[in-house]
């Protein structure tokens, strides 16, 4: 009880009665699935390392578990963006109890600008809404391509067939287009899996947390929305050779495979990360008339 008067985080009440209390159950339109278990929220918020300087921001804090959570092991500043404006009630308490740590953000995470988004170091730490977790990742990685400065890490939660694409290795099931964005910027790395019990209400799939930590440069110079195409195209049908797969980029298949030194009688699941980067400058050339 001495505990809980010192920090006014542990008197808040449980997750399952703050639902209760603002009607807040999850919407299957806006991707929510809840976790309310504090030990495995806050094993998330460990996992993303020292929260003590600069901001943690978080998307789609629903009723505010892995908000307390973040709070709770020291986070400094915590920017929660949520579009549900059902949960910014709930939040609200959450950020009177918070001290001032917590910043309420109402607006759509995939239309909001990160980069000066509070000060740096800046990370981002979320229980990702599935039906959005794979433009926000798009839409983080352009702010890295422009700037790798603009966010020290990113600590997030995704169906577990999507993390597997974001750290696989040429030549697997597994790779494919967000594989090579994703390692073209940053080292990926796989954290744990949360089983689909540790959700309210629980989804279909198990969970893995992913851990994405900026490069100081990208692996190979290319242009993020050239690279975005060539993968595109290379993995719009795994089945055919890059001749034949490229060919829908409007330019000939032939120069744009010479002019990157590839072999057009390859898989896109073979080519390597700077490989894909090659294609990319290579289109850039073409299309230029260079």
């Amino acid at each position: 009880m001495a505990e809980a008067r010192q920090d006014p985080l542990l008197a808040l009440p449980p997750l399952r009665e703050v639902i209760a209390r603002f009607g807040l159950s999850a919407r299957k339109q806006l991707g929510q699935n809840f976790i309310l278990d504090l030990n495995l929220t806050r094993r998330i918020a460990r996992a993303a390392g020292d929260l003590s300087t600069g901001t943690t921001i978080e998307v789609g804090p629903g009723p505010g578990g892995l908000t307390r959570a973040l709070l709770l092991e020291g986070a400094a500043k915590v920017v929660a963006i949520e579009k549900d404006a059902r949960c910014l009630a709930a939040l609200a308490e959450l950020a009177d109890a918070s001290q001032g740590r917590l910043h309420l953000v109402e607006a759509d995470a995939l239309q909001t600008c990160y980069a000066g988004l509070g000060d740096a170091p800046r990370r981002i730490v979320a229980n990702l809404p599935y039906n959005i977790a794979t433009p926000l990742l798009i839409g983080w990685l352009g702010s890295i391509a422009e700037n790798p400065k603009t966010l020290d890490s990113l600590t997030l939660m995704f169906q577990q067939e999507v993390a597997e694409r974001l750290y696989a290795a040429p030549a697997t099931k597994a790779y494919g287009r967000l594989s090579v964005l994703s390692q073209w910027l940053c080292d990926c790395r796989p954290l744990f899996l949360i089983a689909p019990s540790a959700f309210v209400p629980p989804p279909k799939v198990t969970s893995a947390v992913v851990q994405f930590v900026p490069l100081a440069e990208p692996r190979a110079e290319a242009k993020l929305p050239t690279l975005e195409r060539v993968t595109a195209a290379a993995f719009g049908q795994r089945r055919k050779t890059l001749r034949q797969a490229l060919k829908s980029l409007g330019v000939p298949a032939s120069d744009l495979l010479a002019r990157a030194d590839i072999d057009g009688g390859r898989r896109g699941e073979t080519l390597t990360v700077e490989e894909f980067c090659a294609l990319a400058r290579a289109l850039d050339e073409l299309e230029e008339g260079g």
